[in-house]
């Protein structure tokens, strides 16, 4: 059961479970017919042979209200890529596939790599952005929503509850966030939001001080959530990380470009469960390891460009004030969990915030080594005045791998 708490800048959209699914999506389909709404699904193929795709895309299928999906094939040879053009034969909505593997896209990927305008690494970020330039080149939907394809929980509530703030004439929302509580196998899950994330905020407002970026950042209850909707004028100018950064990063440029009268959060679920990363803590390439170096550098380099000056004291403090707000919200989400009867470890919490604390350092490193490093991939408005043809070349590949291989 939800609260009606509105703790922070941004507003807070609530499920009481009063108005139900198909209520819901009889007022999308309503809207749909002067609004048209697109979904992008970022999708590794390995996700296609698991267990949670298959049941998003049956959940999408027993909508009315979508007019498109564009799904991002990453990671797929050419047999693999026909495989997955049959599987997503099982939505009844039309869909594109962006294979970016395939020769053609990765041809315009060299052509951008040239002028510096490309994604400088693979991942969801560049997954994303190709998604977004095709939604940007086809010019037909009026909303967007975005949402990952390892979610084992997925309804198709969690999807009308996403479209519903930036499709409804009568909000004033250009963006909207996703949350719900990371509770499954009777344990907490989410530990980079709840150990990382928040006490790193908290330690940033007493060695930096209160801003208003980190007073936006706090009022979202799960800011590392990836479901969020946009309304289309936000994708053009719309900078995002290549890297695991990237919720982050779409949440600073969303406090950068709009009031937060314009932004909200929406309660999806009571529930949600999806595939969970290693803490890789002697691999600082890959798992959690290498996700809290991105979202640490993301938020410090966000923090630089509005005048915070970072140095190798300042980084010291920041470790220190970190690690002793993260011991203390353990021993808040110890009892919590005992309340609730979960299973808790300790052990393995602070493990985590060890981790974390150490990450710290390594994205302060990352930081001085790098002080030229651009943090977002090129907006499409300015790859789009560069290379004025961009889109439609990347609509015309597109389209003609999916008459080919559809």
């Amino acid at each position: 059961m939800s609260d009606f708490s509105q703790n922070g800048i941004v507003s807070d959209l609530h499920d009481f479970g009063t108005k139900s699914t198909n209520d819901i999506e009889k007022d999308l389909l309503k809207f749909s017919k002067e609004r048209n709404m697109e979904l992008i699904l970022p999708s590794l193929y390995s996700e296609l042979e698991g267990t949670a795709l298959p049941k998003i895309v049956n959940e999408i299928s027993k909508t009315k209200y979508l007019s498109h999906v564009i799904i991002g094939l990453d990671k797929a040879n050419e047999k693999q890529a026909k495989k997955a053009w049959k599987f997503f034969k099982k939505l009844k909505t039309p869909f594109t596939i962006l294979w970016n593997d395939g020769p053609k896209l990765k041809k315009l990927d060299q052509e951008l790599k040239k002028k510096d305008l490309a994604p400088n690494e693979q991942g969801k970020g560049r997954n994303v952005w190709y998604c977004l330039g095709m939604c940007i080149a086809r010019d037909n939907a009026r909303s967007v929503a975005l949402h990952d394809c390892d979610i084992k929980t997925y309804d198709r509530r969690m999807l009308a509850k996403l479209f519903y703030p930036v499709v409804n004439p009568l909000f004033n929302f250009e963006f909207c966030k996703g949350y719900y509580p990371r509770v499954a196998d009777n344990k907490m899950n989410g530990r980079v939001a709840r150990l990382l994330v928040f006490p790193l905020i908290t330690a940033f407002e007493k060695t930096i001080g209160r801003s208003n970026y980190l007073d936006f950042m706090k009022s979202f209850k799960y800011p590392l959530a990836g479901e969020f909707s946009f309304r289309r004028n936000v994708l053009p100018e719309l900078r995002i990380s290549s890297d695991w950064g990237i919720e982050v990063g779409i949440l600073s440029e969303m406090q950068r470009n709009f009031s937060p009268h314009n932004i909200c959060q929406v309660d999806l679920a009571d529930s949600y469960d999806h595939k969970h990363q290693e803490l890789s803590a002697n691999d600082m390439s890959k798992g959690l390891s290498r996700m809290s170096i991105d979202i640490i550098t993301t938020m410090i380099k966000k923090l630089a460009t509005q005048g915070n000056s970072f140095s190798l004291e300042t980084f010291r403090s920041l470790k220190a004030t970190y690690y002793r707000s993260a011991l203390d919200l353990i021993d808040i989400y110890r009892t919590d969990a005992d309340i609730n009867g979960l299973k808790f470890d300790s052990h393995s919490e602070e493990k985590a915030v060890e981790l974390f604390a150490l990450n710290i350092m390594k994205a302060g490193e990352t930081f001085f080594k790098n002080p030229m490093d651009t943090p977002f991939i090129p907006t499409w408005s300015r790859v789009k005045s560069a290379i004025p043809d961009i889109l439609k070349r990347l609509k015309e590949s597109v389209e003609e791998d999916n008459k080919k291989y559809s």
